[in-house]
């Protein structure tokens, strides 16, 4: 099994798919959009705040925006998997249109089999970017979401386990990821002390202040990468030291650097 991690344009905007077939370990991370995978080859193991995930071939695994995972191949042999990753307001309106009214969406378990569903997300994962049908997608992604929602249920709040001071802290990462602010900045404005913080959002949050900037800092970048930016200026922009950093801390969590994102087939 060849070791690659490729992203690829979707024909209707809001929408990304990936495929991979690699033996490599991915940190612990977070993604602004829905994603909805099926394993093709092999087993893929992780870990998230919905339980412990071990996948073969046929299975789903799904995640939520924002919440915390890793990823690695199970028996340290490759695996290969495919999934669409769904900007949340995009999803939501779709789940509106097939539920017709305003149920909120989430998955509800990282792993789960689902024989009729597989016709389905193939349909979708292929359809054609080089000679798109608008109607022909629509179609597609909306019988995807009409069958997913046998395994979501209703979107939990996602600071349920945050205190206003910690919330602060947070607001204040998200608006200005790029910015050089320090555990003791942001521990002085929410008045606590630094390990107080760190002991709080971690648990709020599953990440530890830092790293959860980061995870802001490659969203960002994603951002501007996908809005045809130079990859120099969107390290510096998103809060990088040089390109050499952005382009490490890319290729640790998506598995390829930001000139191979670029290159979507």
């Amino acid at each position: 099994m060849s070791e690659s991690v490729r992203f690829r344009a979707w024909p209707l905007a809001g929408v990304e798919a990936m495929s991979a077939s690699t033996s490599r370990s991915f940190p612990r991370h977070t993604h602004d959009e829905f994603g909805i995978g099926l394993v093709d080859q092999g087993g893929h193991g992780s870990w998230s705040g919905r339980g412990n995930v071990e996948a073969g071939p046929g299975n789903f695994i799904s995640v939520n925006p924002g919440e915390v995972h890793d990823g690695h191949a199970l028996g340290g042999r490759a695996r290969a998997w495919r999934i669409l990753y769904f900007d949340p307001a995009v999803l939501d309106a779709w789940v509106r249109d097939v539920s017709q009214n305003d149920t909120r969406f989430e998955f509800a378990q990282p792993v789960f089999a689902d024989g009729g569903l597989r016709a389905v997300f193939e349909e979708a994962f292929f359809q054609d970017v080089s000679a798109p049908d608008a109607m022909a997608c629509e179609s597609a992604a909306l019988r995807l979401i009409a069958g997913l929602r046998a395994h979501s249920t209703v979107r939990a709040h996602p600071d349920s386990r945050a205190t206003p001071d910690v919330r602060r802290a947070r607001d204040r990462l998200e608006s200005d990821p790029a910015a050089p602010v320090t555990l003791g900045d942001l521990a002085q404005e929410c008045s606590l002390s630094r390990y107080q913080l760190l002991r709080a959002f971690s648990r709020a949050y599953g990440l530890p202040p830092h790293a959860w900037r980061l995870q802001r800092r490659l969203a960002l970048a994603r951002r501007m990468l996908r809005a045809g930016l130079p990859i120099a200026d969107v390290a510096v922009d998103s809060g990088f030291s040089d390109q050499s950093h952005l382009s490490r801390c890319f290729l640790r969590q998506f598995g390829l650097t930001p000139g191979r994102y670029l290159k979507k087939d």
